[in-house]
């Protein structure tokens, strides 16, 4: 019987392939279930889907915490740790980030639901739709194309988010007078922008790892 060490190294790349997907994709049912939390009525939806934001940012943290594990685990990557460690955080801190936003409108009571905070929900969704698409694209790596743009699409739609920000934020200081209701929605609006950057984050990730695999 014959025994082929190079086999016993080899990475296993439907593994990472198969984390990196289900992280992605979970954060667009994280952020599906944000836009409906944002635009409900109805309060006790509301907390469901708050209770909702939670459990899926917990299932984030296993699969980040299972990836971690295989890249202790495997000799050979299918990238660089590094690239690895830092795709995964980034699609981990997205969803931390949409969960401290819902988190926020529960604990500070916030009773509107602005515009604003509604526009930024939307954006992050797409972002998280655009970077799924991408993240799916590097198990072949057959088409680059498709994943810069999808990378040049979160960027703008970050770009988009960080002007949404400010005039948000500009609005709430001329027009907000209660200071409390001022700190409240800044703190959500903050939240909600933040994770349009970590997505950003997610998609320079995945660009470095093209330029360094395609």
């Amino acid at each position: 019987m014959s025994f082929n060490i190079f086999h016993y190294f080899q990475p296993k790349n439907k593994v990472f392939f198969t984390l990196f997907e289900k992280a992605s994709a979970n954060l667009i049912d994280i952020s599906n279930a944000l836009v409906e939390m944002v635009n409900t009525s109805n309060a006790d939806r509301r907390k469901e889907l708050i209770r909702e934001i939670e459990r899926l940012e917990h299932v984030g943290d296993d699969l980040t915490h299972e990836t971690f594990n295989e890249l202790s685990a495997n000799f050979i990557t299918p990238f660089d740790r590094e690239d690895i460690h830092a795709l995964v955080s980034s699609l981990d801190d997205v969803a931390d980030f949409v969960h401290g936003a819902s988190k926020r409108i529960e604990l500070y009571k916030v009773a509107q639901i602005t515009p604003a905070m509604q526009k930024l929900a939307e954006l992050i969704q797409t972002a998280t739709k655009e970077l799924n698409s991408a993240v799916i694209e590097l198990r072949n790596m057959r088409d680059v194309t498709k994943i810069r743009e999808a990378c040049v699409r979160v960027n703008s739609i970050e770009n988009h988010a960080d002007d949404l920000f400010e005039m948000a934020i500009a609005d709430l200081f001329e027009n907000e007078k209660n200071a409390v209701e001022l700190i409240k929605h800044k703190e959500v609006l903050q939240a909600l922008e933040t994770a349009t950057d970590k997505c950003e984050d997610a998609t320079n990730v995945i660009q470095s790892i093209i330029i360094k695999n395609a």
